[in-house]
């Protein structure tokens, strides 16, 4: 009963477990984060909803290009969207309920990649996880939040660094969920 074992009705994917996905895991971070417990279950439906995000975390993406219009607190409120979207690609595509994502997680992209690795996403890099504390929650890189308060510790990331990290979490995200795949065959 360790393991992650999603409830496999007929018209439901293939199940993939993996040796990190453990009930363990996730009932600790539903005990840290107040979420609902609930089974994993892939489905048709959540496949899309995660080929969409993954689509359009690669479509945001393209606003941290250098020369992109905006300020370095821009550059992190959309750093943090990329993410999310990113994440939740993965989530949804292992059997995360969309609604419950969005009630128990939100813009904490620490917590999404908390779930993410409890549920077999397998991203171990320091780096990343202290990226993605300096963004959660991302709603406090955005400028209106900014307007007459102090702007929160970037923990001295400079663009180039934040670029080269979310690249490698995407090119991860496209691996594990296969949605990668499919873009660099149409491009063949």
């Amino acid at each position: 009963m360790d393991n992650l074992i999603p409830v496999s009705p007929q018209g439901s994917l293939p199940v993939r477990l993996s040796p990190r996905a453990h009930n363990g895991e996730l009932a600790a971070l539903w005990r840290i984060y107040g979420g609902e417990p609930f089974r994993l279950l892939r489905t048709q439906e959540g496949r899309g909803l995660s080929r969409v995000r993954y689509r359009r975390a690669q479509e945001f993406q393209r606003s941290l290009e250098p020369g992109a219009p905006g300020d370095w607190t821009d550059f992190l409120y959309f750093t943090g969207i990329v993410v999310q979207l990113a994440l939740s690609s993965h989530l949804l595509d292992v059997g995360f309920p969309d609604a419950w994502c969005a009630r128990h997680i939100g813009l904490h992209v620490d917590r999404s990649l908390a779930y993410a690795n409890a549920s077999g996403f397998g991203y171990d890099c320091e780096e990343t996880e202290r990226l993605m504390q300096v963004l959660s929650p991302y709603w406090k890189w955005n400028r209106m939040h900014l307007v007459g308060s102090a702007q929160p510790s970037d923990g001295d990331f400079t663009p180039d660094d934040v670029r080269s990290l979310l690249r490698e979490l995407l090119e991860h995200v496209g691996r594990v969920t296969g949605h990668g795949r499919s873009l660099r065959r149409k491009r063949s």
